[in-house]
């Protein structure tokens, strides 16, 4: 199992690099905003430097499935290691299929964010995702059981040989943790504190 610490800190990831359990790094708008990025691009390269070869996910900023495409070519182009984190749905209500199986022609590797189900899991992992992130708290939040649905997401992905990895995120404690290890994530991304 992998562990991606979910920050844009410069500090908080160079404090975890040595202790030889950091993976790689996942990050989104909310994260950049609340960590007092102003300048998106340089910090990326920044961090993307310091983390070397390891994968980082950056998110696009827009529901506009033609200017995700652009945003996303554009991401990748800043450094060899970047994970462009793409929505399985738009908030218009709109799959985002279509872009994850044209990036990943392209050889832009995707993180095919905020699942909430298997189905969702079986289709971001048809359109070639690198990685699908099931939102564990948020599938609680919902009345269903996160760890149900990683592990039936994980077996069905080596049943099948898929080569998408299911991250978890939306971690909230230190159970969900334990919880999702226990399921099989392939990697789990975990907020520094």
């Amino acid at each position: 199992m992998e562990i991606f610490i979910d920050t844009a800190k410069i500090d908080e990831i160079r404090r975890w690099l040595p202790s030889g359990v950091l993976d790689g790094v996942t990050t989104n708008p909310s994260i950049m905003y609340k960590d007092g990025v102003a300048d998106a691009e340089a910090e990326i390269k920044k961090i993307a430097a310091l983390i070397g070869q390891r994968p980082l996910s950056v998110e696009v900023t827009t529901n506009d499935l033609k200017e995700m495409t652009a945003q996303a070519q554009a991401f990748a182009k800043w450094a060899p290691n970047i994970v462009v984190k793409i929505p399985v749905i738009n908030e218009d209500g709109v799959p985002c299929l279509d872009v994850i199986a044209a990036l990943e022609a392209k050889g832009i590797k995707v993180n095919a964010t905020a699942a909430l189900s298997f189905n969702q899991v079986v289709l971001t992992a048809k359109a070639g995702a690198t990685y699908t992130s099931i939102f564990a708290g948020r599938v609680a939040d919902e009345g269903n059981d996160p760890a149900v649905v990683i592990e039936r997401s994980v077996d069905w992905l080596t049943r099948w040989k898929y080569k998408t990895k299911i991250i978890v995120g939306s971690i909230r404690s230190v159970i969900d943790v334990q919880s999702s290890a226990l399921a099989g994530a392939h990697v789990i991304t975990i907020p520094p504190q």
